[in-house]
């Protein structure tokens, strides 16, 4: 995730050595001042005479930092800042500012791990994506100019108190209800009070915006929620936001589609929108020292891929190895190996780093059509508009990228008409035939795949009812076949550091009900049980009910499919694994 004091080390750089000149500039402030006399102070006392988008930034994040570190209060009145008692007497080093971010970065990374504890079955764990909300500042956007000038965002509805206090939408419904008087359930703005606090995370993005399609400005949250009991407004509840004003003398930009009323709503399921809105970051509307150089890209190694994939270095290298050469490859293998867990990891490992804008991940399902892949009609309130696929917006961002490598991932690729979706892509998708361009059935323009795109398919060699792989694809792409990965020295070491009987007892039944499945003629090897229903495990949580669990309610439902007219073996095999953890 990206946060606003986790930005890098250029920004680490430049606002560590900030958080000395905030502090001298509020204390000579008298020790407490808006934000912008902050901003004046701390550039006259360094002598810097242009406040660039740079420079603001690095005060303002120097300022969060501070506040983590207990030298300033949280924000008690808007755009308001103010020391602590230890930060009108501290003497803020260099050494000092480095171990406060320290921390700060720490925290961050634990709280994104509680966080994306559900993205793990993904495989996409420690690289949440960022969200994308539409914010209204007043009806008619009147609050804009003040909300970016103070560098926030506002709700209202204050009276309900601080949302923390509130468990859950229905008891923020009710509060509302009860304290306004209304006649009907407030359900969209119990929606949004929640959504501002619980689902919103440091590092979304919010575009301001102004009637049905205007487009204000663009910022990046840079707080956690604030609350700041006024009884002269009802405007309490808060967030800082780095804004970028898009706005030049009332031109207002417009966007391609119509946002909502409400004031605050989630678009990152609005692919369209989402895209027109990293256009305008990506294409330089906003300024060069804007939040889009502010990402943090997490470094990846081969290492790393080995300590968390269950595979071995041989298979790792041959993985590599078929990518460069085909540009398309296949991961197979049994359920629970790990393919989807493997595919954004080994991108991430070829890559040097957790770069999650170069990376796509789709699921083919038998509904999945070219439309959805490439481009074609889609109905609206007035007719019928072209719109553009992911796939074809993904090779787009490559094209301008083409130096980099970009991957593009699909799951379950067998699940899909691979004939109807791909359609003309066959030919483009060949190694050889990359950049050569064809005409597009639906638009009047050449189209070809980048040379630096990589796709990465997945599918179940257990899936019996599904249809074979089309023989003009199969030839496209290299297919490899993944093993259980209970004999790498990953999973062994995971193994040795739980330290339980029981779990060494289950791990060993499998192995030997794997060589069972895999003589089973009616199976054989691509049926075997992977080693990922058994991951995720601590010394802690790996006891017989968690243990119990896995085998009841997992592996012998997956035994029931597989011998479905032989109880018997149903029976002894499961008996096994249930002996194994007593």
């Amino acid at each position: 995730m990206v946060t606003a004091e986790n930005t890098g080390s250029v920004l680490n750089s430049y606002h560590r050595k900030m958080m000395g000149p905030v502090l001298n500039a509020l204390r000579e402030l008298g020790g407490s001042a808006a934000r912008p006399q902050v901003h004046e102070q701390v550039a006259k006392d360094l002598s810097i005479s242009d406040q660039d988008a740079k420079f603001k930034k690095a005060v303002d994040f120097a300022r969060l930092t501070l506040v983590f570190g207990g030298y300033i209060e949280p924000v008690t009145t808007t755009g308001v800042w103010t020391l602590t008692d230890s930060g009108r007497t501290v003497d803020m080093t260099a050494e000092l500012a480095s171990d406060i971010i320290r921390q700060r970065n720490r925290y961050d990374r634990e709280q994104r791990d509680r966080k994306t504890v559900a993205d793990n079955a993904l495989g996409d764990s420690g690289v949440p994506e960022k969200k994308y909300w539409s914010y209204r500042s007043g009806s008619k956007a009147e609050r804009w100019q003040s909300d970016l000038q103070n560098s926030v965002m506002l709700i209202g509805y204050g009276a309900v108190g601080n949302l923390t206090q509130y468990d859950s939408k229905n008891d923020i419904q009710q509060a509302l209800q009860n304290i306004y008087g209304l006649s009907s359930a407030p359900t969209n703005v119990a929606n949004e009070l929640w959504d501002f606090v619980h689902d919103m995370n440091l590092g979304d993005v919010i575009v301001a915006v102004d009637g049905h399609r205007g487009i204000l400005g663009i910022g990046e949250v840079s707080s956690d929620y604030e609350y700041h009991a006024s009884d002269a407004d009802d405007l309490t509840h808060m967030r800082q936001i780095a804004w970028t004003d898009l706005s030049n003398d009332h031109i207002v930009m417009e966007s391609k589609k119509q946002f909502h009323n409400m004031t605050l709503k989630e678009i990152t399921g609005n692919l369209d929108m989402v895209h027109q809105i990293d256009a305008l970051i990506d294409d330089g509307a906003l300024n060069d020292d804007d939040m889009s150089d502010m990402r943090t890209v997490e470094p990846y190694s081969r290492e790393q891929f080995l300590n968390e994939v269950y595979v071995d270095e041989r298979t790792y290298d041959n993985l590599v190895a078929a990518l460069a050469r085909k540009k398309n490859i296949i991961l197979m293998g049994a359920p629970g190996v790990g393919k989807t867990f493997m595919a954004k990891r080994l991108a991430y490992s070829i890559m040097g780093e957790k770069d999650s804008k170069r990376v796509e991940m789709v699921q083919f399902h038998q509904n999945y059509s070219y439309e959805d892949f490439m481009l074609g009609y889609r109905p609206t309130d007035t007719g019928f508009e072209l719109r553009y696929g992911v796939f074809y917006e993904f090779c787009k961002r490559a094209e301008i990228d083409e130096d980099r490598p970009y991957y593009f991932i699909i799951d379950e690729i067998n699940r899909g008409n691979l004939s109807k979706i791909f359609g003309e892509l066959f030919m483009l998708m060949e190694s050889d035939k990359r950049g050569l361009r064809l005409q597009l059935p639906y638009a009047d323009e050449l189209f070809s795949i980048p040379r630096n795109v990589f796709i990465i398919g997945m599918m179940n060699t257990a899936d019996r009812s599904l249809a074979m792989i089309d023989y003009a694809l199969r030839r496209r792409f290299a297919f490899i076949e993944l093993e259980p990965g209970f004999d790498t020295d990953g999973f062994d070491a995971y193994r040795r550091a739980l330290n339980s009987e029981r779990f060494n007892g289950l791990i060993a039944a499998v192995r030997n009900l794997n060589r069972r499945i895999a003589e089973d003629d009616s199976l054989g090897k691509g049926f075997r049980i992977g080693h990922s229903y058994f991951c995720g495990l601590t010394p802690d949580t790996v006891n017989e009910q968690t243990l119990s669990g896995i085998v009841e309610y997992e592996l012998i439902p997956l035994l029931e499919e597989y011998w479905f007219d032989e109880p018997e073996i149903v029976k002894e095999e499961a008996d096994k694994l249930r002996k194994a953890i007593q």
